[in-house]
């Protein structure tokens, strides 16, 4: 969102082995995603997010993305404006 001051981030996840699909659909019904698809190479979902901090980025990202069955591994790649 232009002119807001909430946090947005990339994240990148591994999936379990024919898990992509779920873990889209599981993942875009968070509140605080606002995109979710699976893709290929060498991660399986690609999920844009915002919150208000990084702290609350944190806690959207451990306490409800890393959570959801089928996910083995996530990288969380904040948004920078330069």
């Amino acid at each position: 969102m232009e002119g807001c001051l909430m946090v947005q981030a990339y994240i990148l996840i591994q999936t379990e082995v024919g898990r992509a699909g779920d873990v889209a659909r599981d993942v875009a019904r968070i509140e605080g995603v606002t995109q979710a698809e699976d893709v290929t190479g060498p991660y399986d979902v690609v999920v844009r997010a915002e919150a208000d901090d990084v702290d609350a980025l944190g806690r959207l990202v451990v306490a409800r993305i890393q959570h959801l069955e089928g996910i083995a591994r996530t990288l969380t790649c904040p948004i920078v404006n330069i």
